[in-house]
């Protein structure tokens, strides 16, 4: 049951952290967005349209466009887990977004981020 109540959390109550996050760090809302936007196929408009409407989670990735394939590429530990071995797809993409953000925060560049490049193999 815990496990199911992040996925009801709105993205929008969220989302203010990941920025906050990213400024703190000397990087952008539009990059957040940016990032946010390559993970799940959302143009600016349709993202914040998912915010104003406080979409949860679950909802968020479910109505997705389409969910960037080289996600796959997201490797790492993120809150005690690595992300590549998340079998719930849900918190996967939860998990997901949270390491890009961290890298984003870490100051790594958004063609790393955006797995543009097999640079990191």
């Amino acid at each position: 049951m815990a496990k199911h109540r992040i996925y009801s959390v709105s993205v929008v109550s969220v989302y203010p952290h990941y920025v906050a996050k990213a400024e703190k760090k000397g990087r952008t809302k539009a990059e957040v967005d940016e990032i946010i936007c390559w993970l799940t196929g959302y143009s600016q408009e349709r993202l914040d349209d998912q915010l104003a409407k406080n979409a949860s989670f679950e909802d968020f990735f479910a109505q997705a466009p389409q969910m960037n394939p080289s996600r796959s590429l997201i490797t790492g530990v993120i809150c005690g887990l690595r992300v590549e071995d998340i079998q719930e797809p849900i918190m996967r993409e939860i998990r997901y977004l949270d390491k890009l953000i961290d890298e984003l925060a870490k100051g790594r560049t958004m063609e790393k981020i955006l797995r543009n490049s097999q640079v990191d193999s």
